[in-house]
């Protein structure tokens, strides 16, 4: 794993390369001589992260299969609203 520091202004002007760099290795993107922000590919990113996924990437997938999903009924929990 290569580690690569680079500045706001060469990432910038270097997108490309930072992105090529970043499947070899986390790239720190630095602004004034402090560490930023990091970019790593998405499967560096998955590892780190468990590999787990949120609600929102589950309900943004385009190419998922319908799910048919009937709740049980669940009898005796409610009660008509007392308005008196």
């Amino acid at each position: 794993m290569t580690i690569t520091t680079i500045s706001s202004r060469e990432f910038n002007q270097h997108a490309s390369d930072a992105k090529k760099a970043a499947n070899q290795g986390p790239v720190f993107i630095t602004d004034r001589g402090r560490p930023a922000h990091v970019l790593m590919s998405i499967d560096d990113y998955r590892k780190l992260s468990g590999g787990r996924m949120t609600l929102l990437d589950a309900l943004a997938q385009t190419a998922a299969p319908d799910v048919d999903f009937e709740p049980p009924r669940v009898m005796g929990l409610l009660r008509p609203a007392d308005l008196s």
